[in-house]
């Protein structure tokens, strides 16, 4: 089965093929940070007008890259949500559309589980079952994973998600969007031990996160070094590596507490700040000394991307899901609420 994949969640907008016996034949991707950066964040109105710009030159790329056509498509898998409600309907009516036209079915799919299966688009996918860490955008969730659609919540952040915290902390400290990465690049020439960050609740039972009380730690620490006269790169530096520190190792631990309640060994992490490399250097550590494995995704897999909503569609497509023609998505939807295949 030849299934389009398209990925319109937030401010990415991502076109791939993926074929059920040969892989993935192609995707490409649209990053809209140029022209969200100007305003700090993502602008939603803005973001759905770009959507509609880009789809159909992408879905143009990815046919001629793969040297298909459109009557070899046998289906096509969207993101229904979670996301912005505007760029979300983008791809579902796109979608749709083009099912109607070609006479293929359309199938909407969960965001969240395009990322929680992008590590199965790599050479050794993990086995079920395992335990996943997803921390995407507003997500910072742990949960079992028994089977596509077999998913048992553990734990979840009760107020800002990891990746929320990384991008708020870095404007609070006047450095550029998106603010993750700048974090980690900064933190690349920090000084260990200059700073000493929280690490929220690991002191107590439980497999719950917040880091929105880290996120004003950091501020404090920031707004003090400027009352001192010191706001120098090094320091901006130092503080970045003791804040990132902390998430991580927040995060590390929370994954440790999740393998020994199930008993599980193997561990995918997945979504945006997946692609972190101190996250992966620490959980392979910990991993490691477990005696287990750790996966993941290729960057470029990592963020939103259409591969991963191709892929996830298709399982559910083979497995008999459909749906009618209407255009349905979901700003919020529980990943718990999905069916099992």
């Amino acid at each position: 089965m030849l299934v389009l994949g398209l990925e319109t969640s937030c401010d990415e907008t991502g076109v791939a093929l993926y074929d059920s016996e040969r892989g993935l034949l192609a995707d490409a991707l649209f990053s809209q940070i140029d022209l969200h950066r100007v305003y700090g964040g993502v602008v939603p109105e803005l973001a759905s007008r770009d959507h509609v710009k880009r789809m159909l030159p992408l879905i143009r790329q990815v046919l001629a890259e793969a040297g298909c056509v459109a009557s070899d498509i046998d289906a096509i898998a969207y993101t229904a949500g979670p996301g912005l409600v505007g760029a979300l309907l983008v791809g579902a009516s796109c979608a749709q559309a083009l099912a109607f036209a070609w006479d293929i079915p359309a199938l909407g799919v969960h965001h969240m589980e395009g990322h929680l299966l992008a590590p199965m688009l790599e050479e050794q996918p993990p086995a079920f079952p395992f335990v996943a860490l997803l921390v995407s955008g507003g997500h910072t969730q742990l949960v079992r994973v028994d089977g596509i659609g077999r998913y048992q919540l553990l734990g979840e952040s009760l107020d800002d998600a990891a990746g929320e915290a990384f991008d708020k902390t870095a404007k609070l400290m006047g450095l550029p969007y998106p603010g993750g990465p700048e974090i980690a690049r900064l933190a690349q020439s920090g000084t260990a031990g200059r700073f000493k960050f929280p690490r929220p609740m690991t002191d107590r039972p439980g497999l719950e996160f917040s880091f929105s009380g880290l996120k004003t730690f950091t501020l404090n620490t920031w707004q003090q070094c400027r009352a001192a006269g010191d706001e120098s790169e090094q320091t901006r530096c130092d503080i970045a590596l003791a804040f990132q520190q902390a998430v991580v190792e927040t995060l590390t631990i929370k994954c440790r507490r999740a393998l020994k309640q199930t008993g599980l060994n193997s561990l995918v992490i997945a979504g945006g700040v997946s692609a972190n490399q101190a996250l992966r250097q620490s959980l392979e550590q910990m991993l490691g000394e477990l005696k287990g494995q750790v996966f993941y995704a290729r960057p470029a897999f990592c963020t939103d991307n259409g591969a991963m909503i191709a892929y996830a569609g298709c399982q559910r497509l083979l497995a008999g899901q459909h749906e009618d023609l209407s255009i349905k998505v979901q700003a919020r939807w529980p990943m718990e609420q999905l069916p099992a295949l």
